[in-house]
């Protein structure tokens, strides 16, 4: 009924976008996801969407998240760091390819960005070289200019914020310096750990060029072990995830035999 061409659909959102009318895109039922066109429908009007397929689906996001799902308290949200050379080698955002932003568009207030709903938190990875680190950043030339400064003297990074009040159209800014005193503790939190599975399988899942080491095996043992009380369940649904995940898997390459029997032959690996 009404509007059914995507892209006219899309610009009819965005001019009720303009007018403080947000929109949130919830799919329901099972087998006819369409993901890509609930996130582009929710992203033209400042919203958020998720795909409801059982009842616990929908306990999670209609009443545990309902406030940082549609309630918008800020919009346009942009988050740049900048880190300390003297401190950070190289570094490199884990995921968020499609909310990528040029550096420009930071300060750029026409440039669209994402919402946060009222206690709506967000995680995001970096990986980072330490300054001292003998590794080797490809395609990357060591910098001759940028050194470390008195007034950034034990600094690791700058985190900057701006957003937009949900009907305004000029952002605000915030900077908060990171201290090496803010990140040196030896003991990961049980959230840190947990994320950092999940980011894990993330590039595992993706196959990732950048996924390293990464292993089924590793990913439920971080995770099994920063379980926690998990009163809701997502945890272990998560681990029930890899599991299944991990049995679907094709198995790893087998390295043939060398020539000639068992015996290795000069050269091989």
């Amino acid at each position: 009924m009404g509007i059914s061409d995507p892209k006219l659909l899309e610009e009819f959102i965005a001019t009720k976008r303009e007018s403080g009318v947000f929109l949130t895109v919830l799919g329901v039922g099972r087998g006819n996801y369409q993901d890509a066109t609930m996130k582009k429908l929710a992203n033209a009007g400042n919203g958020n969407y998720a795909y409801l397929d059982s009842v616990l689906e929908a306990k999670k996001v209609m009443m545990n998240e309902f406030g940082g799902t549609l309630f918008t308290v800020a919009k346009d949200v942009k988050l740049q760091l900048e880190f300390n050379p003297a401190e950070v080698k190289g570094y490199r955002l884990l995921g968020y390819e499609s909310r990528r932003l040029a550096a420009k568009d930071f300060n750029d207030d026409k440039k669209d960005a994402g919402e946060i709903g009222s206690g709506h938190t967000m995680t995001a990875f970096y990986e980072i070289v330490p300054a001292g680190s003998d590794e080797k950043i490809a395609d990357v030339d060591p910098l001759k200019y940028q050194k470390r400064t008195e007034s950034g003297r034990g600094e690791v990074c700058t985190v900057k914020l701006r957003w937009k009040k949900p009907d305004g159209d000029t952002s605000m800014l915030k900077e908060i310096p990171i201290s090496e005193a803010q990140i040196t503790s030896k003991t990961p939190s049980e959230d840190f750990r947990f994320a950092s599975a999940v980011a894990e399988f993330a590039l595992l899942a993706s196959d990732s060029k950048f996924k390293g080491g990464a292993s089924f095996d590793k990913i439920l043992d971080r995770a099994r072990s920063a379980k926690g009380e998990d009163l809701e369940g997502y945890r272990a649904e998560f681990i029930r995830l890899v599991e299944t995940a991990q049995l679907l898997a094709p198995p790893a390459p087998q390295t043939p035999p060398a020539p000639g029997g068992n015996r290795p032959v000069e050269g091989d690996l």
